[in-house]
């Protein structure tokens, strides 16, 4: 075990010029993008930015919480061995072993995240160097059969105490404080962001932070957002700040990023090697030096005795002292955020768009002070509220902007789902209790102009026979393809009665009745829509089928029902 720790970097364990050396190592050979400063610091080429915490909001998935600072050793780590070659696993340094389940989540969620945001280039090993640094593998991996942590992981209380000040948001339901929210489960979400964030990784019906399958599921979709790719790197930098807004924390994981990507093994859950120091760890006393004697009242030196005097003393001047001015405490300047009075709307303009389709406009707003003035450097959460399955790019329903230097903030482009209606998009200020700024957008269906049948075949049909032709019609709108259209079609009396007719052809249901109006029908993605068979009964004479489609699209077709012929000429005798 000492061999084992020898090999890591430790807060304290080490002198400042060993641990600057070893953090510039790792930062070289480690983590891309990374590099370090004169004094051994890490930085990196992202600009990150002031950190949030500072800031005092949250904006991330884990509101700036406490981590993990401790790093992995230099040396690299066993490689695992090939799947299938009956190899045993591998048993190299015990800070590359994962724990079982851990390490299937994190593969698993990145297998679902190559089939639904393939994009995205997702490491598994991205997850496994956030889930070190946020709960260190699930505490070693202590969970149960399906995942779940055998006790809750609880961040610190986000009272503005060291950290973010974020008020309750899920009344304790996840964190157990309907006071303040507290970072929750194997990854570390707040409440709020889990809200939006959380997925069922292990398919129980169940979107639950404190089951591995699920965190790391969701941890995946929230790097994934916004269509960033992890291989590139700025991008993935950019993905690992929107979780934890530190330069720092974004150094800690791409070092550990680097060293699982160098190979891992697999442990039993609940053997895995835990970290030890935090990032809100305080300072303390070097090894083998004692504090000064005034921090130790109860061993301060007494004064000696002395005889009582025999003359009285001198009695003091009765003139009392002067007081010195009184020096006003230091103020702290707002920041941006506390500033800001309202949201404004900055020229968003009119939101329709088509089922499917993109909306043209983007929401913008605007953070002003008390004098109408614009904020700079400012958090504006958009989030889609009411019965809508419409999205922002890369099928989130939540997106966490900055105010450029013009206090504007864009939102990601909308996308229409197949619900048509309306639906509202809210914006709210991070960090603030202010009131939010809502935008109307609405989905209207897909629309057709024009109708044609695809064949040009007469339709005809003895009494009491079935027409030997289905109707089939292509549907367009300015001239491109109509798919997905609505569609009714109707038996009508006449070209100037659109009443549905009481005789003549008729389609069948699943039971064999009578039917004259077809409702719900729908073109396919090539615009083309197939009717049922058409039958008739013992009416002769030609009807009307009408077909029309959202958008005002009509066509009527002609049927004819009359008696098969008689056959010309006569036998010969």
């Amino acid at each position: 075990m000492a061999a084992q720790f020898g090999r890591r970097l430790r807060k304290g364990a080490a002198t400042t010029a060993v641990a600057a050396v070893a953090v510039a190592a790792l930062s070289a050979s480690q983590a891309p993008g990374v590099s370090a400063d004169s004094h051994g610091r890490q930085t990196t080429g992202a600009d990150v930015g002031q950190d949030a915490s500072a800031r005092g909001d949250d904006g991330t998935a884990t509101g700036n919480s406490r981590y993990y600072t401790d790093l992995p050793p230099l040396d690299s780590p066993n490689p695992s061995p090939t799947a299938g070659s009956g190899t045993p696993a591998a048993t190299g340094d015990a800070e590359a072993g994962i724990p079982a389940s851990v390490l299937d989540a994190y593969k698993k969620a990145e297998e679902s995240l190559r089939a639904s945001k393939p994009g995205c280039n997702l490491p598994w090993q991205l997850l496994a160097a956030i889930g070190k640094v946020e709960s260190g593998q699930a505490r070693g991996g202590r969970v149960d059969a399906n995942g779940t942590t055998l006790s809750p992981i609880l961040g610190p209380v986000l009272n503005g105490n060291g950290f973010a000040s974020i008020s309750d948001t899920d009344h304790g339901a996840y964190d157990g404080d309907s006071t303040y929210d507290r970072a929750v489960g194997p990854m570390q979400f707040i409440p709020s962001t889990w809200d939006w964030a959380g997925r069922d990784g292990n398919d129980d019906g169940k979107k639950d932070p404190n089951n591995i399958y699920d965190a790391a599921l969701a941890a995946g979709h929230y790097l994934c957002r916004f269509d960033h790719d992890m291989s590139v790197q700025a991008q993935m930098n950019q993905s690992i700040l929107s979780y934890n807004n530190s330069t720092a924390y974004l150094n800690t994981v791409l070092s550990w990023v680097e060293f699982y990507r160098k190979g891992t093994h697999e442990v039993p859950d609940g053997t895995g090697t835990l970290p030890s120091h935090h990032s809100d760890d305080a300072t303390t006393p070097s090894p083998g030096t004692t504090p000064p004697a005034s921090s130790h009242p109860d061993n301060s030196p007494k004064p000696p005795k002395s005889t009582p005097p025999t003359t009285p003393p001198t009695k003091p001047p009765t003139t009392p002292p002067s007081t010195p001015p009184a020096t006003p405490p230091p103020t702290t300047p707002p920041t941006a955020t506390e500033t800001v009075d309202h949201l404004a709307d900055a020229g968003s303009g009119k939101l329709t768009a088509t089922a499917g389709g993109t909306f043209a406009q983007k929401i913008v707003v605007r953070t002003e002070d008390k004098a109408d003035k614009a904020v700079a450097r400012v958090r504006v959460r958009f989030t889609i509220v009411g019965d809508t399955d419409a999205t922002f790019t890369g099928g989130e329903n939540v997106a966490t902007v900055m105010t450029n230097g013009l206090g504007a903030a864009t939102a990601p482009a909308l996308v229409a789902g197949e619900k048509t209606g309306d639906f509202t998009v809210r914006a709210t200020v991070v960090g603030r209790v202010l009131a939010g700024l809502d935008h109307k957008a609405t989905v209207t269906a897909r629309e057709a102009d024009t109708l044609a049948r695809t064949g040009d075949t007469a339709l005809t049909c003895v009494p009491g026979g079935e027409f030997a032709d289905q109707v089939e019609v292509k549907a367009t709108y300015k001239g491109a393809v109509a798919g997905k259209v609505a569609a009714t079609a109707t038996l009508v009396k006449s070209a100037d009665d659109a009443t549905e007719n009481d005789k003549g052809p008729s389609f069948k249901d699943a039971d064999g009745k009578t039917v004259r109006t077809l409702k719900d029908l729908t073109t396919d993605a090539d615009g083309l829509l197939k009717l049922p068979k058409l039958y008739a009964d013992d009416t002769t004479g030609t009807f009307l089928l009408r077909i029309t489609t959202t958008g005002g699209a009509t066509l009527t077709v002609e049927l004819t029902v009359a008696a098969a012929p008689e056959p010309s000429g006569t036998p010969a005798a």
